[in-house]
């Protein structure tokens, strides 16, 4: 099976460890991995602000990327969305509408993909550690993806998973409107530390990377001992307990 990786613009940035342990995992299950080097930013910063039109370019081009490989996975959620929002830009052409629908088709996030496509619940991770999950708001209300992540993490060996708190509301990231709308951000993303803080988790696992970037920022800043990782790291992890080699790298891995 060939699987094309949407790598997004954080992944390539800031979270290229994520990519890795994605792509990793997919080859363990037998995916032959490529990264098409046409990609470029999916469009959703100037869609997300209002700027509709100007999304016609970026759409096409990544259209153009994806347009040949059998399944599209990405590690995000939000970014994966966006594949499904394109048939949506061309009602005025209807031969890129067709080719955008074929793109939206066979675009998944990663967990979904394992869960949905694969149907594999169990990766046979090891992880041992008090956690709680946060749910993006693009995966849950757009995508619609609720179960995979938490399918996946309840067969990590070692894990032990704490409900968090009010899930469904936003950590304040929303792209552009934790930069336009910062002081109402800021709350947001305290009231989500708060929340984590409840379930007296050791980790918050997300499987957005701007999600986590934002939380992540917020927990250095305020100086807590709360590690925050991509759910690809757990779901790549055979850490038995007392590991302190995995320990290391997991550290190296919460967002700075």
């Amino acid at each position: 099976m060939r699987v094309s990786l949407f790598t997004t613009c954080l992944g390539e940035l800031f979270y290229v460890d994520v990519l890795k342990d994605v792509t990793e995992i997919l080859e363990r299950l037998g995916c032959d991995v490529d990264v098409p080097e046409g990609q470029i930013c999916c469009g959703q910063p100037a869609y997300n602000s209002g700027y509709a039109k100007d999304t016609k370019g970026p759409a096409k081009q990544m259209i153009k990327a994806f347009e040949h490989s059998d399944y599209i996975v990405c590690p995000s959620g939000s970014c994966a969305t966006m594949f499904h929002e394109y048939p949506g830009f061309f009602a005025d052409e209807p031969e890129w509408q067709k080719r955008a629908q074929r793109i939206a088709e066979k675009t998944y996030e990663f967990t979904q993909f394992i869960v949905r496509k694969l149907g594999i619940v169990d990766l046979g991770a090891e992880y041992h550690a008090r956690a709680t999950l946060h749910t993006s708001c693009h995966m849950t209300r757009l995508l619609g993806e609720r179960e995979s992540h938490y399918t996946l993490l309840k067969h990590v060996k070692g894990l032990d998973l704490v409900p968090l708190p009010n899930n469904y509301d936003c950590c304040g990231f929303g792209g552009t409107f934790s930069v336009k709308m910062s002081p109402i951000s800021e709350q947001m993303v305290d009231e989500k530390i708060r929340h984590i803080e409840e379930t007296k988790a050791d980790v918050v696992i997300g499987a957005d990377a701007s999600c986590l970037m934002n939380i992540g920022g917020r927990i250095k800043r305020f100086g807590k001992p709360i590690k925050v990782l991509h759910i690809a790291h757990v779901l790549n992890s055979h850490q038995t307990e007392g590991d302190e080699q995995y320990a290391d790298e997991s550290r190296k891995s919460t967002i700075l």
